[in-house]
């Protein structure tokens, strides 16, 4: 097997993935939120003096000549620095210190060693080969580092009973005697690694590998059971999440430089929580509740569930009623602390014209001039059902989608009213257009100053498509022209 120690060593024992970095503003955000396990007081952090990195690193046969020093900030890895050959290794070195983190030495033909680098950062490793790396790393410096490996030995060794005993979980069927038995032995592993671990935290409890360690943690799973003695994964799940981020210490800002923090956010965010816009958003406010008084972890989660789950990226549906929720509450000029108060009055003004249009609110009924001049109100069409498109006569994307637009209408043309809002154009441009696509079977309107429709309904991109149901309720928005029917049928069956 190659020595690739990327994310797959770790994912089986602990939470992996990119980070954010910590953010060097010093400005206190509006609130207070909880910590758990916090024992590293952030101004003893920021007083330490960090030495210059000396990391000499030697597995023969591995090649040399350009090896590289990998470290992370946000979603991203960076190039830290490059190594040079010396002797029978390779040696990184420079009068600046190191980012407090987690790195790797990458070499050129894909193989990487991990690195913790805090205070310390000389350091000297060795192996015999790199195919044993893992279990044969010699670490001497650094005891960050010799700790990580010492961790992830005693891991490697017990990676077989793991794979057996959950192979064997999938293949059994939940709330079964011989199910509860392997759960049963699962844990026995995790108790005697968490034994393990916690023989190496006691060494030395406000090391950076103590915090990324216990931080990767996950809970255990409740033996949760329904009122028929089946077992209850729903609550299984709820509790796993309420409990999912007990073991990170958010006082400890150099953790927002290991893979630790985003893989835990991912996961919470993407993978642990119903991806609905009410469960997102009480998770999201669950989070940053918990870091209203950390600004390093505040800045980070509020901006990347932002952008997460910001309109016409994501496929949640109405996404934007996530996105409006996060501006609103998180993005203002008290606690939006890293930017200026432009871009928060930006942010806050599309957020305030989003949040005319999110799905499930009344759709907002406008009058608009038709092509004979005369007002044309949305609420006038009758069938059960209103499209309301906004396109652009000379968009690419408008001129793909309105002929299918049209051809859906056809199938759809007794339950379903379309009325087209011509955007950004002149007069002539726009009565061409429905000249030259045919679209007199639906109800053409076009307003040069925008009036009659500034704060109605949103347009990030055009063509935009939303849905109105029998009551005028939006009930789906941001749609292809192609899920106009399966829209409908599913507002039918609710």
């Amino acid at each position: 097997m190659r020595f690739l120690l990327l994310f797959a060593a770790l994912l089986t024992f602990a939470a992996c993935g990119d980070t954010s970095t910590a953010s060097s503003s010093t400005a206190s955000v509006a609130g207070t939120g909880s910590t758990a396990n916090s024992t590293i007081d952030p101004g003893a952090l920021a007083d330490r003096r960090l030495e210059s990195p000396d990391i000499r690193i030697s597995i023969p046969g591995v090649p040399l000549p350009g090896a590289l020093l990998i470290g992370q900030v946000g979603e991203q890895q960076y190039r830290a620095g490059e190594f040079t050959v010396d002797g029978n290794g390779i040696v990184f070195k420079q009068a600046e210190p190191l980012k407090t983190g987690h790195y790797y030495a990458y070499f050129s033909d894909g193989a990487a060693v991990q690195l913790l680098i805090d205070q310390d950062q000389t350091m000297r490793l060795s192996a015999p080969n790199a195919a044993t790396a893992v279990t044969t790393m010699t670490v001497k410096g650094n005891e960050d580092t010799r700790r990580l490996y010492e961790s992830l030995a005693f891991e490697a060794g017990q990676q077989e009973e793991f794979r057996a005993v959950g192979e064997a979980i999938r293949t059994t069927a939940p709330g079964t005697d011989a199910y509860n038995e392997l759960q049963s032995q699962r844990n026995a592993l995790i108790d005697v690694r968490e034994a393990f671990q916690d023989r190496l935290f006691a060494q030395a409890p406000d090391a950076l590998f103590t915090s990324y360690k216990r931080a990767g943690r996950n809970p255990r799973l409740i033996d949760a059971r329904n009122a028929d003695g089946s077992l209850d994964e729903k609550a299984q799940v709820a509790a796993f999440r309420a409990d999912f981020w007990d073991g990170v210490d958010f006082n400890d800002v150099r953790l927002l430089n290991t893979p630790v923090i985003f893989n835990k956010l991912k996961r919470y965010m993407t993978e642990l929580t119903p991806q609905n816009a009410d469960a997102i958003k009480a998770s999201a406010d669950d989070l940053l509740g918990r870091v209203l008084d950390q600004p390093d972890y505040y800045k980070f989660f509020a901006n990347w569930i932002t952008l997460q789950y910001e309109p016409g990226k994501t496929t949640v549906m109405d996404g934007a009623a996530i996105h409006v929720h996060m501006i609103q509450k998180y993005f203002t000029r008290e606690r939006a602390f890293w930017a200026d108060s432009m871009t928060v009055f930006g942010l806050q003004q599309r957020a305030d014209q989003m949040a005319h249009s999110l799905v499930g609110q009344k759709g907002p009924d406008i009058t608009v001039p038709g092509l004979d001049g005369s007002p044309k109100r949305l609420y006038d069409l009758k069938k059960p059902y209103i499209a309301v498109f906004m396109y652009n006569p000379e968009c690419e994307h408008c001129i793909e989608q309105t002929p299918k637009l049209i051809q859906a209408h056809q199938g759809l043309k007794n339950e379903l009213d379309v009325y087209a809002i011509a955007l950004d154009t002149e007069a002539d441009k726009w009565r061409n257009f429905v000249r030259q696509y045919g679209l007199s079977q639906f109800t053409n309107v076009y307003d040069p100053t925008n009036r009659s429709i500034f704060k109605t309904y949103y347009v990030d991109n055009t063509p935009e498509l939303y849905l109105l149901g029998p009551d005028r309720t939006i009930v789906s928005k941001n749609l292809k022209v192609e899920q106009l029917a399966q829209a409908i049928k599913l507002a039918k069956s609710k």
